[in-house]
């Protein structure tokens, strides 16, 4: 009887040494890794409630097979990102070019976290001074356009503290586009895939593209008749250019956003 209970003790005291270590090497404590990492298993309850090799690392979430406790182990981190930076200057002074503002990775996701924005924007802009600070004087040619997504952030002022103009809004007939409108798939050229043939479109001719002395803008057909054929070019593509005809002026824009521009 004694002998029996000798062994039941050394028994239990395995059992015991046996439950200690697996709580010790058991599950993702200490054990997160990145990416797809075969070798980042054990042997613990499964998060489909199945007992055998489990992993730790990130892509056990896409396959299936995480520990029971990844998601309290290894938290997922998401992208952190800094503010965007201002945006640059124009790169040609008196002709339409591209604007850029950028932002940087502070801290990559980690264990399935969210993955990191863009990291840079454009747009099309126009500086209205050249680099001796002259005014550029546009009398004629086409009516350069961007997003009014892009207008945000416009001065309010002029360079000594006037309150400028507000603007007003032209509704033009979109006559024809060229098909290179249509094929554009980079974060600042997307919004020349809504030119459409047929539609009506507002274009919002706002400072600093209106020219105080005379109130508009260039390609706005002000001065024009309602059937007047005029020609428009999209900033950030040469190539997306058409023709629009002139339906009426008013004080704000009333279009889609998707068919909303402003003059540049």
């Amino acid at each position: 009887m004694m002998g029996f209970s000798v062994q039941f003790a050394c028994w239990l005291l395995v059992v015991f040494a046996l439950g200690e270590n697996h709580l010790v090497s058991g599950g993702c404590s200490g054990r997160c890794c990145r990416g797809r990492d075969t070798n980042c298993l054990t042997t613990d309850w499964r998060m489909d409630r199945a007992h055998g090799t489990c992993y730790c690392d990130e892509g056990c979430v896409r396959t299936k097979d995480c520990c029971f406790d990844y998601f309290t182990e290894c938290p997922a981190q998401d992208c952190v990102v800094s503010d965007w930076s201002f945006w640059s200057g124009c790169a040609k002074p008196c002709q339409p070019s591209v604007r850029i503002r950028v932002r940087h990775i502070e801290q990559q996701p980690h264990n399935s976290g969210q993955p990191c924005p863009g990291l840079e924007q454009r747009a099309g802009c126009r500086e209205y001074r050249d680099h001796l600070g002259r005014h550029c004087g546009f009398n004629s040619g086409p009516a350069f356009i961007t997003s009014m997504a892009f207008a945000k952030g416009r001065p309010k002022h002029d360079s000594y503290g006037n309150p400028l103009n507000p603007g007003f809004c032209v509704e033009f007939k979109l006559e024809s586009r060229t098909p290179h409108c249509t094929v554009e798939n980079r974060p600042h050229t997307l919004w020349m895939r809504y030119i459409t043939e047929g539609f009506n479109v507002c274009v919002a001719c706002e400072p600093p593209a209106m020219r105080n002395n005379t109130s508009s803008c260039q390609g706005d057909g002000q001065e024009s008749d309602k059937e007047t054929v005029l020609h428009w070019q999209a900033v950030g593509n040469p190539q997306c250019s058409g023709t629009w005809k002139k339906i009426q002026k008013t004080l704000r824009c009333a279009c889609p956003p998707q068919h909303s521009f402003v003059f540049i």
